[in-house]
Order: structure tokens, then C-alpha cells, then sequence
């Protein structure tokens, strides 16, 4: 089955090449389309290039102190600057192809809306595929060349989630400070639409679409993809010998056939209805999942039990997609009330927000619930790592429709910005719809599957400190549980205070401009861009590093100064607020979101009506809850738990 996975992971990887190279293939004419998607792309790769240089530096670091400590070494250490570069190859190669596919489907929305949907999405595909390939590869790998030895494999998921954090920070900082920059000062008060290049941060709000929801997005799940195989094949061991970790390999290996069927599925598709074709590509997949999990189940004397911890996970995966779009869909009655909540002003708009977000946390807790308690029943934590590895062995596909909802996006802005026909930009808006529908949905994916995932690697974790129940009337642990609680409010709380100050700075440098240079509004004089995206960019770096220091240092300071079992009850709680603050920050902000696009498409005013107006502000509110604190939340509570069970012998 190792051989098996490496071919599979190289299959990816192969594909991703072939889709990125078609993508290169496609025409670019117009050239005010070339010029502006040159201006997001050099915007995206500085900051890219930028955020490695100050990374390269902690992982260093952190690799020197991985290798001297007693019980990790060297081949941890190895394995953990290994997880980091794949994490940052992943990244790099779905940022060149997005920046590249969007140009590329702003100029085939001319052919009509099946040319610019498959452009869209062949960008969002090489992000997809380069995860799921890069972390099965790198996962084998380890595998290989430490046999007997998986606790090396912590060494690689912690490299991948240290780089997931801070990638997922810096890109939800930068892409926020640019949009609350561009929407406040741009739409609020200047009165211009939406993508017009009169805005002078248009363009750092284009680029951010691509570090935020492209690279940043891309991390989170390499993280949880890889930290779920690697809990998965630490706890079958225990659960079935020798004889469980084929059936967790050859499970991993037919998840990424099953989003390479998926993917080329929807290529060839005929997609008269974007969101229906990108349904099919997904359900698709899981259904090739669930019959390999099936004959997989050969492989184990309690195959029929592991089949049902892995249609758990894959179930519950689903459902929680499924619910994120009911309360973020324009087309359902949240939305529809939180947009008629407008007519009074901005306050009402808000507030009905955050109650929606509030109330949609119940019914994915509930599912999640359900699937650990399924999962568990059948397979004990052993299956609540199945379930897990159930719901992300088809995560190739996952970001695939993910990722292509920024390049839809961006391609409609490029389209608006280089004056293209009407036409043309009705095809991208409806790409776009689509595309937020989609973003929202992954928001609600990553949710559950950093819950499962957290759940599994504290199984893990558990087991390498030999802690067989956690003692809640210890007020060692109680304290440990009250610090995790607090933990996800800390973390939110400085990654919104990031964004206000860096979307300050942004709004002060566009209003300068605009009243600076009057030309600017006229259409006469070109706006200073390149001014905006440097804001954007030294505040996403300098912002990002306490929030990802903090999220590390933590777990290590509670385990030393309290013990292991207080260190318990810090990721328990951590996981509990995490996952709670996580769901409702993410769907008040999609609800927000597409309640203004329902506004705009005519609905309760239109566009530069009051209405509107106070949609744009609650939209503003829920930007860095959905795409900054929640998002980042996910990772926060996956990588205490890594770092728990990496540096496990230590406490005592």
C-alpha cells in the first residue's frame, strides 16, 4: 500500500503539472486584461516571497531545537523542515496558477460562461491536487525512511502546521486590510462601484483574494489532510497492529483517485449550471470513496467497522457543507432576513447577523456529534481518526471548488477594471455567486474537519503521555481547560485587532490619494496601487507572528508548568470555543456577504441605496470574522495538539 500511495500522490502531482500548463495555454488578448492580472500576480508572488523569508527563519530555528531535544533528533527535525517546504511548494504552485487562471477566465468570459468556468476552475484544481499529492507524498516519504518509527511522522504535520498558521493569519490580514480598506473608503464614502480602478486598493484587495483564499486556504487543509493520515497511522497501531495501517494507507490512496475522477469529471462536464457541475465533481468523489473504503475493509478482521467510522466522517462532511450553505446561500431565508434587516440601518443588519451565526452553530455540532459518537462506537479513537481521514481523503476536490471561488472573483474584477462589456461581467458576477456559495461551504469543511482532526491528534497525544482519563475535579486541569477556552478568544482578538489596524493605515492611504489627486476620480490619473499593496503587505507580516508564537509557545509553557493532564484539558477546551467561534464567525460573515450581493442584485433598494450602504458595513464586520479569525481559529486548535504530541515527552 506505500507504493500504491506514492503513485497516487505522484498521479496528482502529474495532473496538477498537465492543468497548470493548459492554463498557460490559453490566450490572453485583451491587453488591459494582461497589465491588471500582471499587477495581482507580481502583488501576490512579493508577499509570497516576503512571508517565506521571515518563516525560513523560525523553521530553522525551531528545526535546531527539534534536533537537540532528547526522545525527537534529527530525523524529527528533518521531517518537520520537510512538512514546512511541502506546505510552502503547495502554496507557491496553486498561487502561480490561480494568478495565472484568473486573467485567463476574465478573458474567456467573452466565449460565454462554460470557457470562463473551466478557466476558473483548472486554476482552483492545481491548488487541489498539489495539497493532496505534496502531503501523501510527503507523508510516504517519512514513512519509508523511518520504518517502526511513525512518531517521526509528528515531525512532518508539525512542519505543515506551523506554516499552515501563519500563512492562514498573514493572507487573513492582508486580503482584509485591503477589502475593509477598498469597501469603506471606496464604496461608503466615495460612492464608486465595486472592482472600479479609481480605487486605490483594488488591486492589494485582488491580491488578497489570492494570499488569503488561494495560499492561505491551501496550508489550512495540507495541514489538516496531513495531520489527520499521520493521527490515523499512530492510532491503528494500537487499534489493529501492523495489519490497520494499509487500510489508512490504501484509504488515503483511493481519496485522491476518487478528486483526480472528480475533477476531470467536472473538466468535461457540460457546466450550463456552475454550482450544479461543481456538486456533481464533489459527490462524485465521495461516492468512489465510500465503495474503496468498503473493499478496502478486506484488509482488516473488523473491516465492516472501519467502513462505518470512515461513512461517518465522509457523511458528516457533507452535511456540515450542506448547512454552511443554508445559512450563507442568497437563495435561503437567513440571508433573505439579515438583507431585509437592512431597511433599518446597519445596526439591525448586525445584529441579525450575529444571532444567524449564533444559531448555525447548533446543527453542525450536532452532526459532528453524531459522527464521533458513530465513529467512536465502532472503532473506539481509532475511529474518530478514520472518520476523520474519511473526510479528508477527498480534500483534492474540496479545494478545488474552493480555490476556484477566488479566481471567479478576481476574474471579475480584472473584467471591471479593463472595462469589459456588460456581458462579459454578468458571466463573471455569476462565476463569483457561485464562488462565494463554494468559499462558504469550504469555511464550513475546514470547521469539521479541524474538529475531527484536533479530536484525533489529542487521541494521539493522550496516548504518547499515557493518560488514560482526564480528571476534571483537578484543578490543574481545570485551569488547563478555563486557559484553552480562553485561548480561541485571545487568538480571534488579536487577529481582528490586526486587520483594524492595517485596514486603518489602508483607509488613511486611499483617502489620501483620492483627495490628493482629484484626478483620480475623474478617470485622468492612475491610482498609486503599488502603495496599497505594500501596506497591506508589511502589515500581514509584522501582524502575523505573536498570534502564531503565541498558538506555540502555549501548549509547551502549560505542559511544563502544569503537567501533561493540565495540557489536556488546555486542547480539550481550546477545541471546544475554537470550534464554536469558529462556525459562527464564519457564517455571520458569509451571511453578511452574500446578504449585500442580494441587495445588489436588486433586491430591497439595490446598489446605492441606504440598504445597501448598511450591507456593505455589516459585510465589513464579518470580512475578518470569516476570512481572518475563523479560518485561523481552525489551525489554532490543530497545532496545540501537534505541538502537545510532539513535545509529549517532555511533561511530566
Amino acid at each position: 500500500m506505500e507504493i500504491s500511495l506514492v503513485l497516487a500522490a505522484v498521479a496528482a502531482i502529474a495532473f496538477a503539472l498537465l492543468q497548470g500548463m493548459d492554463i498557460r495555454r490559453m490566450p490572453v488578448t485583451d491587453p488591459r486584461i494582461a497589465e491588471i492580472g500582471g499587477f495581482i500576480r507580481s502583488g501576490a508572488m512579493a508577499y509570497l516571497r516576503r512571508q517565506y523569508m521571515v518563516l525560513a527563519v523560525f523553521v530553522a530555528a525551531l528545526a535546531v531545537a527539534l534536533a537537540v531535544i532528547p526522545g525527537l533528533g534529527l530525523p524529527t527535525a528533518l521531517a518537520f523542515v520537510m512538512g514546512a517546504l511541502f506546505s510552502v511548494i503547495a502554496g507557491y504552485c496553486g498561487m502561480r496558477a490561480a494568478t495565472a487562471a484568473n486573467t485567463r477566465t476574465a478573458q474567456a468570459a467573452g466565449q460565454g460562461l462554460e470557457a470562463a468556468f473551466r478557466a476558473a476552475f483548472s486554476g482552483g484544481s492545481v491548488m487541489g491536487l498539489m495539497v493532496v499529492g505534496l502531503g501523501a507524498l510527503g507523508v510516504s516519504i517519512v514513512y519509508l525512511l523511518n520504518p517502526g518509527n511513525l512518531n517521526v511522522l509528528t515531525g512532518f504535520s508539525l512542519g505543515a502546521s506551523s506554516i499552515a498558521l501563519f500563512c492562514r493569519v498573514g493572507g487573513g490580514i492582508y486580503t482584509k486590510a485591503a477589502d475593509v480598506g477598498a469597501d469603506l473608503v471606496g464604496k461608503v464614502e466615495a460612492g464608486i462601484p465595486e472592482d472600479d480602478p479609481r480605487n486605490p486598493a483594488v488591486i492589494a484587495d485582488n491580491v488578497g483574494d489570492n494570499v488569503g483564499d488561494v495560499a492561505g486556504m491551501g496550508s489550512d487543509l495540507f495541514e489538516s489532510y496531513v495531520g489527520c493520515i499521520v493521527s490515523a497511522l499512530l492510532l491503528a497501531v494500537v487499534w489493529g497492529g501492523n495489519q490497520a495501517l494499509p487500510y489508512v494507507l490504501g484509504l488515503v490512496a483511493a481519496g485522491i483517485l476518487a478528486s483526480i475522477l472528480g475533477i476531470f469529471v467536472v473538466k468535461v462536464a457540460k457546466a450550463k449550471n456552475a454550482q450544479l457541475t461543481l456538486n456533481m465533481g464533489t459527490y462524485l468523489s465521495s461516492v468512489l470513496l465510500v465503495i474503496a473504503a468498503f473493499l478496502l475493509g478486506g484488509l482488516l478482521e473488523k473491516g465492516i467497522q472501519a467502513f462505518a467510522a470512515v461513512v461517518s466522517g465522509i457523511a458528516a462532511g457533507l452535511l456540515i457543507g450542506k448547512l454552511t450553505e443554508v445559512y450563507t446561500s442568497g437563495q435561503y431565508k437567513p440571508v433573505k432576513e439579515i438583507a431585509g434587516a437592512c431597511s433599518t440601518g446597519a445596526a439591525t443588519n448586525i445584529l441579525s447577523g450575529l444571532s444567524y451565526g449564533m444559531l448555525s452553530t447548533v446543527w453542525p455540532v450536532l452532526v459532528l456529534a453524531t459522527a464521533i459518537l458513530v465513529a467512536y462506537a465502532f472503532c473506539g479513537t481509532f475511529g474518530i481518526a478514520l472518520a476523520a481521514v474519511g473526510m479528508l481523503a477527498t480534500v483534492g476536490m474540496v479545494i478545488s471548488v474552493d480555490a476556484y471561488g477566488p479566481v471567479a472573483d478576481n476574474a471579475g474584477g480584472i473584467a471591471e477594471m479593463s472595462g469589459q462589456p456588460a456581458a462579459v461581467r454578468e458571466v463573471t458576477d455569476h462565476l463569483d455567486q457561485v464562488g462565494n456559495t463554494t468559499a462558504a461551504i469550504g469555511k464550513g469543511f475546514s470547521i469539521g474537519s479541524a474538529a475531527l482532526t484536533a479530536l484525533a491528534l489529542f487521541a494521539s497525544y493522550a496516548m504518547a503521555a499515557d493518560l488514560t482519563a482526564i480528571d476534571i475535579l483537578d484543578p490543574r486541569v481545570m485551569a488547563g481547560l478555563l486557559i484553552g477556552g480562553m485561548l480561541s478568544f485571545l487568538f480571534s482578538a488579536l487577529t481582528i485587532s490586526s486587520v483594524s489596524r492595517a485596514a486603518n493605515r489602508m483607509i488613511d492611504e486611499v483617502r489620501r490619494q483620492l483627495r490628493e489627486f482629484p484626478g483620480i476620480m475623474a478617470g485622468t490619473q492612475k491610482p498609486d496601487y503599488a502603495r496599497c499593496v505594500d501596506i497591506s503587505t508589511r502589515a500581514a507580516i509584522r501582524e502575523m507572528l505573536l498570534p502564531g508564537l503565541i498558538a506555540i509557545a502555549s501548549p509547551v509553557a502549560v505542559g511544563l508548568l502544569l503537567g501533561k493532564a493540565a495540557l489536556a484539558g488546555l486542547l480539550a477546551g481550546a477545541t471546544v470555543t475554537g470550534v464554536l467561534l469558529a462556525i459562527m464567525m464564519a457564517n455571520s460573515g458569509g451571511a453578511w456577504d452574500n446578504a449585500k450581493k442580494h441587495i445588489e442584485e436588486g433586491h430591497g433598494g439595490g446598489k446605492g441605496s441606504d440598504e445597501h450602504k448598511a450591507a456593505v458595513i455589516g459585510d465589513t464586520v464579518g470580512d475578518p470574522l470569516k476570512d481572518t479569525a475563523g479560518p485561523s481559529i481552525n489551525i489554532l486548535i490543530k497545532l496545540m495538539s501537534m505541538v502537545a504530541l510532539v513535545f509529549a515527552p517532555l511533561f511530566g
